[in-house]
């Protein structure tokens, strides 16, 4: 316990060392916040955090605060619901505990969380960042729709947290608008892009003509449509290899397809360095998406996708914001979100028709990586 005030918390569900990505960023913002300050983390994990950073000399000046984790993105709604509100009342706890002075908080998990901090932060003074990695209840909706009343409420507590927040930090600026539509917020909003694990292009002589999807194989990449469009592409005598990896709802169908076909692999759930370098090793990436939600959410492989220099296939109505985002950027192209388009399209690419994208890799590398993100986070909290 401090003795005094704590001068900074840093809450999100997910952390170091079982997130590789934005638990290893938040790691490095609490270190590089802890630097004259008292820093403490307020998390959940399946394991010992303190003895693992004690293993690896980590996070010497800050403080962890974790509970049990019961849930991950394979478990039923339900459950994880309840394992969000079990959260929500330890980083009650915990703040009413240590009593920072500034809060930066995410939404992993959404509006629950955010909101205990609003009430901390009026009874305290304190101020608090809002990150908005996904905007919710309406992310959320999509995926199972929720009743109208409870649905509501909800967006009516987050537009609470949204108004009172010092600063706020979403992706894009859709995102931002869509913000600002439903809170009217006068809070600073910043564009922070998610960062990254960088390929280190050892084992990657020359990219392999074919398409590779990494990442969440769940209800709103379009998984299903994409299968059959795989499926119809190699019946027609289509020859590029499709490689998935990943976890989600759909695993067992990615795996029953590429049990029958040997144009199709699935790896399951690998590591971000092997992801990094399975996405450097192919010329194209897939990104299917549900449009709707790009309104909410903007999908956290594309940062991988452009780091590794590989081209991006975007599955998702021409005027989404990741459409407009892979177009407009030259990092690839997109398809509508049918089947005869898709099939038509992976022609286009194997007869190179659709030539591959020209990324500049380097300056990627280093916009997208964990370093520039820290330091963006780092200086947004301590502009309150």
């Amino acid at each position: 316990m401090f003795s005094k005030r704590c001068d900074v918390a840093i809450i999100n569900r997910t952390f170091w060392p079982e997130n590789k990505i934005i638990g290893e960023a938040l790691l490095q913002l609490a270190e590089l916040s802890s630097d004259g300050n008292k820093v403490c983390v307020i998390t959940q994990s399946e394991g010992d955090i303190e003895n693992s950073l004690i293993k690896e000399s980590r996070g010497q000046d800050i403080v962890v605060s974790a509970c049990k984790a019961r849930s991950d993105s394979t478990t039923h709604l339900v459950w994880r619901m309840i394992d969000a509100l079990v959260f929500m009342f330890w980083t009650l706890l915990i703040l009413m505990l240590k009593r920072p002075k500034r809060v930066y908080v995410a939404t992993d998990p959404p509006v629950v969380v955010p909101f205990i901090v609003f009430i901390y932060a009026k009874l305290s003074r304190a101020k608090y960042v809002y990150h908005l990695q996904d905007i919710h209840p309406e992310a959320a909706n999509i995926i199972i729709p929720l009743n109208r009343y409870l649905f509501k409420a909800l967006q009516r507590l987050d537009s609470v947290v949204m108004r009172h927040a010092e600063s706020i930090i979403t992706l894009t600026e859709t995102m931002k608008h869509e913000i600002v539509n439903r809170s009217s917020t006068n809070s600073e909003i910043y564009l922070v892009d998610n960062p990254t694990v960088m390929p280190d292009g050892k084992n990657v002589i020359e990219k392999k003509a074919g398409f590779v999807f990494c990442g969440n194989a769940g209800r709103l990449q379009r998984i299903p449509l994409l299968l059959q469009s795989i499926k119809l592409y190699h019946q027609n005598g289509g020859e590029l290899p499709f490689v998935f990896a990943g976890g989600g709802l759909y695993s067992n169908d990615i795996q029953a397809l590429a049990d029958k076909s040997d144009k199709v692999t699935y790896l399951g759930v690998i590591p971000p360095e092997d992801a990094a370098e399975l996405i450097a090793g192919y010329q194209w990436a897939l990104l299917p998406i549900n449009d709707e939600v790009t309104k909410y959410a903007f999908p956290s492989k594309t940062s991988s996708y452009v780091v590794s220099g590989t081209s991006i296939l975007s599955i998702c109505s021409n005027d989404t914001s990741v459409a407009k985002w892979v177009v407009e950027n030259e990092f690839g192209v997109n398809a509508l979100a049918n089947e005869a388009e898709l099939v038509q399209t992976y022609f286009s690419i194997e007869k190179k028709t659709i030539q591959v994208a020209i990324l500049n890799n380097e300056s990627m590398k280093k916009n997208l990586g964990i370093p520039i993100f820290v330091k963006k986070l780092n200086e947004i909290i301590f502009r309150l």
